[in-house]
């Protein structure tokens, strides 16, 4: 068994509503800071590794992934972020770094100083912030499914977004299955899966942040992106783009025109690309999502 975090202990989460999906081998924590009570599922013991989910998604999302990760001695931390999974916020308002605030005090708490920080689809945005603008805390980066942060904006990406304006209008109790439609993953997904998913949208206050998360973070941060914002900054950490084929709208040939030279933005990034994936790539091929982590791991870090 790990040594338990500082001034924390695991909880039992039985009784907790809706259930939590099952995914045995996780220690379960719940994480006060400040305006924040942040659920943790962890597993493993070792050097630290941050995962952070995408939308519709939470901690569940990594449960085929984090445990293959945490055999090769590491201690895995998936968090359920702001506005996802069974974390509760006093104030419902999210900003463009709510999210990155929210990280930061995480890795006080758990008394993580510098980790290895896995990401997917919405995580992306919170990893992009935390490795430009606090890059000692990164030892290695990896993101799935999203291209760097330097990418230059054409006429060609614009289907990466098509999906985006139901989000920015959702209303209480509408459905969000259709997200994880055909469009997005390269095997149809199972019903029981998708309920894994999206059981957290039951509760009212997970439900209402879909607005905010799109409105207050997802657009802005966007707007940065097409702005070239990150084109005029350095990304030092080591980062694994990881991404499906076929990727669409994010194939190999769109990423070789929108990423031209990264060596001009970045000191080392690299792509790689798994065959029959798509957009949820950590449910279509968990087995390589892990194996590609690891590697990079070991040999960027």
């Amino acid at each position: 068994m790990p040594a338990p975090e500082p001034n924390l202990t695991p909880i039992d989460v039985a009784a907790w509503a809706p259930p939590l999906p099952s995914a045995p081998g996780f220690d379960h924590l719940v994480v006060a800071t400040p305006g924040l009570r942040t659920h943790v599922a962890a597993v493993g013991a070792g050097e630290p590794v941050m995962m952070l989910h995408g939308f519709p998604q939470h901690w569940w999302q990594w449960h085929a992934i984090a445990p293959v990760i945490a055999a090769q001695g590491y201690r895995v931390y998936c968090p359920d972020l702001r506005g996802a999974g069974w974390t509760t916020a006093d104030d419902p308002r999210i900003d463009r770094e709510s999210r990155l605030r929210d990280l930061l005090a995480l890795l006080a708490a758990l008394d993580i100083d510098r980790m290895h920080l896995v990401s997917h689809d919405m995580g992306v945005i919170t990893a992009v912030q935390l490795t430009y603008d606090h890059p000692d805390r990164v030892r290695t980066a990896v993101q799935l499914s999203v291209p760097p942060a330097f990418i230059t904006f054409s006429p060609k990406v614009a289907p990466a977004f098509r999906h985006l304006p139901p989000y920015f209008w959702h209303r209480p109790g509408a459905s969000l299955r259709a997200t994880f439609s055909e469009e997005f993953v390269a095997h149809p997904m199972p019903s029981h899966v998708i309920d894994a998913h999206l059981a957290p949208m039951r509760r009212s206050a997970i439900d209402a942040a879909v607005r905010p998360l799109f409105r207050g973070m997802a657009l802005p941060e966007a707007m940065r992106m097409a702005r070239g914002v990150y084109r005029r900054r350095r990304l030092t950490v080591p980062t694994l783009v990881v991404l499906g084929r076929p990727g669409h709208p994010w194939t190999e040939e769109i990423i070789g025109r929108v990423c031209r030279h990264p060596e001009r933005y970045a000191d080392r990034v690299e792509f790689a690309y798994v065959d029959d994936a798509a957009h949820f790539i950590a449910d279509d091929a968990p087995a390589a999502v892990a194996r590609l982590a690891l590697d990079w791991f070991d040999r960027a870090a």
